[in-house]
């Protein structure tokens, strides 16, 4: 087995992931404290940490489902192109929907999701990103909620990837380099 071309520095710990989560649990708790049923849809694959820890911290009804969406594949720069690889198996048409996403960069995953989901009808249509890196917006979109805000770096972990590696890293990591890497 290879060795990385990369080492990985710590940006987010776990320890901050989790108080940040029960945060956020509570704030979308209040919105949605008259839901019968909230459906959390997570994209996959990135979010699925997230999504795990944010329902385990919700006191509400959910539903939990999950949609593929992909502009990225192996590289580290986003086609602009998203393609839907796996869509929701539940209808969500007069429901409360809440969208997780794990990282809202240039913006156009999360913008094709939602004008998808849009499109069937929810009652209330709701998003949260555990980052955000507004300096790569190229579409004019914000989650509802946001964990974390980040600079411009590439990162890995809690469920994040690089090459399918470091999705079980239990912190946010940037990655950085070593000479023989990508430039």
């Amino acid at each position: 087995m290879s060795q990385p071309d990369y080492v990985v520095d710590t940006m987010i710990s776990a320890k901050a992931i989790a108080a940040r989560i029960e945060t956020l649990a509570r704030e979308i708790q209040d919105r949605f404290r008259d839901t019968d049923k909230l459906v959390v849809v997570g994209l996959l694959r990135g979010s699925f940490v997230f999504i795990a820890d944010l329902v385990r911290e919700l006191d509400l009804p959910v539903e939990v489902d999950f949609l593929e969406a992909s502009s990225y594949g192996d590289s580290m720069e986003s086609s602009r192109e998203v393609r839907i690889l796996k869509d929701l198996r539940g209808e969500i048409a007069g429901r409360d929907v809440l969208v997780v996403e794990d990282i809202v960069d240039t913006g156009f995953t999360l913008s094709h999701v939602l004008k998808l989901l849009q499109s069937r009808e929810p009652k209330r249509l709701e998003t949260i990103a555990l980052l955000d890196k507004p300096s790569r917006r190229e579409v004019d979109i914000k989650a509802s909620w946001t964990g974390f805000e980040i600079p411009d770096e590439f990162v890995v972990g809690y469920g994040i990837d690089y090459g399918q590696r470091n999705r079980n890293l239990p912190f946010i990591g940037n990655v950085r380099f070593t000479e023989e890497g990508p430039a």
